[in-house]
């Protein structure tokens, strides 16, 4: 590869990098909890809240 192909390649990598950092993985991250409460609250609802002995 000459000089102004590895510019590309490396920008494009710093750009998916900070895609993946700064977009994807936090969104990932908040709808897994989001989802994850979702599951309880509608558990919840059929089997009743947690007891507590």
């Amino acid at each position: 590869m000459s000089q102004p192909e590895d510019g590309v390649v490396k920008r494009r990598e710093r750009v998916a990098f900070l895609l993946l950092t700064a977009v994807i993985f936090p969104l990932a991250t908040v709808l897994i909890v989001a989802s994850y409460g979702f599951i309880v609250w509608i558990w919840q609802m059929f089997a009743g809240p947690p007891t507590g002995h």
